[in-house]
């Protein structure tokens, strides 16, 4: 009850939140516009017959997007591939290198690449995915077909993605938490009452026992425990500063230590392996013969061949983004610099050292984790012939994007109090004492 009137009290928070609320009102809205020149009634037919493919997945990430073909169908994620494209070409070419280095302004460029970019990707697989509907007559998807209708769909297909950058970018600079994670996670949210529906249809039918639904059901609690509790998990490692004396004054001589997290990287790997996996899958999904074919059918979701690539990304970009974001030659410089050392460890190289060393084994636990949660319990469900929208990916984002977003707001809020604090504090100047 504290924590709720606390929102209510703070004005900038509770905007920030109706703000943030209101954004994603207006997404779910985008999800239900159709794309014009599309048989609505033999989409979702046609659609039916795609679950369990490559589709059923872009249609979870898209949040339903896909299954009506609305202006949002592409969702979110070419511009996730193409952020992940962009931080790669940053590790390997020395130009983006150095943007990266010179501040507000050389982000500033490395996002507007990555906006090129993503119009790139969007062109390409709107016009496949164009395509692919125009060539589906089982039934007929597309009224009209020809030039006019895939140029169409695609330039409304890449103004959707690209309003959805947009919105996420609205929620980052004026709504609490990341925009484009509260994108996926609204619209992997939006379809779990789907989900619950499916999965009791398939319980009255007699295809899901009560004793499947009540393991899966058990899964599910299961999974969002370990998540939670691994997610705060974290290794201090203790950090003492040296006494120094300046002037008629003593700083230093206290102990702190440096949290670690054990999954530093949070739910960017998995993401960003679902969207290089689900690119290849999809453009070999607009050819109907050929190599392309055959590679899209052998790591279609659910396949051994896909399940180990995506184990395989997940845990390189766990290490590569935990190199990103966390620099330990930063830490270990900041520490030498203000007389802070490690117990044992020698300031300079050998606390780089220490820390890289610390880190890499938290790294590795942590890719594991990540890969067991989103294999594991996919797998098992698949098994148990339940929707897929159940697996341990959804269900890592959601539970990875809400507590960030609840620690954003707790930082939030804390800020506040100690502002409140130095309002109702009275600074004495000289003339006080005299």
């Amino acid at each position: 009850m504290a924590g709720a009137s606390g929102l209510v009290k703070i004005p900038e928070l509770r905007k920030k939140i109706l703000f943030t609320l209101m954004v994603m009102a207006v997404y779910r809205l985008g999800v239900h516009i159709p794309t014009p020149g599309v048989d609505p009634v033999a989409l979702q037919q046609a659609f039916a017959n795609m679950q369990g493919t490559i589709f059923g997945w872009f249609n979870l990430f898209s949040g339903g997007a896909l299954e009506r073909f609305s202006v949002f169908a592409l969702g979110i994620m070419p511009y996730i591939s193409s952020s992940i494209i962009m931080q790669l070409l940053t590790v390997m070419v020395p130009h983006l290198a150095e943007l990266q280095k010179e501040g507000d302004q050389g982000r500033k460029k490395i996002t507007q690449y990555t906006r090129y970019a993503t119009v790139v990707l969007c062109l390409v697989q709107g016009a496949g995915m164009a395509k692919t509907l125009q060539a589906y007559n089982n039934p007929q998807v597309v009224l009209e077909p020809g030039y006019a209708f895939v140029l169409m769909t695609t330039i409304t297909l890449l103004g959707g993605t690209m309003f959805l950058v947009w919105l996420g970018e609205q929620i980052s600079e004026n709504g609490i938490g990341n925009g484009t994670s509260l994108v996926i996670f609204s619209g992997i949210a939006a379809r779990i009452p789907s989900g619950f529906s499916s999965g009791f249809s398939l319980l009255r039918s007699g295809e899901l026992s009560v004793g499947r639904a009540a393991l899966v059901l058990a899964l599910i609690v299961a999974t969002f425990f370990v998540i939670i509790f691994v997610e705060r998990a974290s290794r201090r490692i203790p950090v003492h500063y040296a006494k120094r004396v300046v002037g008629r004054k003593v700083y230093g001589g206290q102990n702190t230590h440096i949290p670690l997290k054990l999954n530093t990287s949070g739910v960017i790997p998995p993401i960003f392996a679902s969207s290089l996996l689900m690119f290849p899958a999809t453009i070999g999904t607009f050819v109907t013969a050929g190599i392309l074919h055959t590679i899209a059918g052998m790591i279609a979701p659910g396949s051994w061949l896909y399940e180990i690539l995506f184990v395989v990304m997940i845990v390189f970009f766990c290490y590569f983004y935990t190199a990103v974001v966390f620099k330990t030659d930063d830490v270990a410089e900041n520490l030498k610099k203000y007389g802070g050392f490690i117990p044992g460890i020698r300031p300079g190289e050998n606390t780089v050292k220490y820390i890289d060393y610390v880190l890499s084994r938290l790294t590795l636990a942590g890719a594991v984790y990540i890969s067991a949660i989103c294999v594991l319990p996919t797998l098992m469900t698949q098994s148990l012939k339940v929707p897929f929208y159940f697996g341990g990916t959804s269900v890592l984002i959601l539970v990875g994007v809400a507590l960030d977003t609840v620690a954003q707001i707790e930082t939030f809020m804390l800020s506040r109090n100690y502002e409140g604090f130095m309002k109702h504090a009275r600074v004495k100047g000289r003339a006080a004492y005299t």
